[in-house]
């Protein structure tokens, strides 16, 4: 899987248990609060600087995801409802972003997620997915969606690119 993930130009994320543990915190007036993993954090801030595009999408609209991807300093981030293939294609031709699907690399956790599991290059589930999508995916994480789940896969993608993470901090 190191090796595959060497060749990545762009990971796409969903959030919603994934980089969250599928809980939504919800008080007056809609306040909403979600729990993101400080170490898929770390790894999405130091993969940037490798050169790797991250790009979020989630079909649900949150100011705590916007929040959170502008403290990471991640520029791609698509939250809007509807087919996640058809959206990240979208999006890709519309930010002339020159990365082939096939080297594009997605993690996911439920079953709106297969739609775009079907246009990239490298399908990866967390390990608390729904089962329908495990199916259809290339690798499932040890880890589960906001337990560290992205983080295993960048440290993945570090090893397969002969990275030490820690000479990343620096920069």
């Amino acid at each position: 899987m190191a090796k595959k993930l060497a060749g990545i130009k762009a990971l796409i994320l969903d959030v919603d248990g994934v980089l969250t543990d599928d809980h939504i915190y919800i008080g007056p007036d809609s306040f909403e609060i979600k729990k993101f993993h400080i170490g898929d954090g770390l790894n999405i801030v130091l993969s940037m600087r490798t050169g790797l595009e991250i790009v979020i999408m989630s079909n649900r609209p949150s100011p705590a995801t916007t929040s959170r991807m502008k403290d990471l300093g991640v520029k791609h981030v698509i939250q809007k409802h509807g087919d996640k293939g058809r959206l990240v294609k979208e999006y890709f031709k519309r930010k002339k972003l020159k990365i082939d699907m096939a080297q594009t690399a997605f993690i996911g956790n439920d079953i709106m997620d297969i739609p775009l599991m079907q246009h990239v290059g490298l399908k990866i589930a967390v390990n608390d997915a729904y089962p329908e999508l495990k199916a259809v995916v290339d690798y499932v994480t040890v880890k589960k969606g906001g337990h560290g789940a992205v983080r295993e896969v960048l440290d993945l993608y570090f090893k397969g690119r002969r990275l030490n993470p820690a000479d990343l901090l620096a920069k």
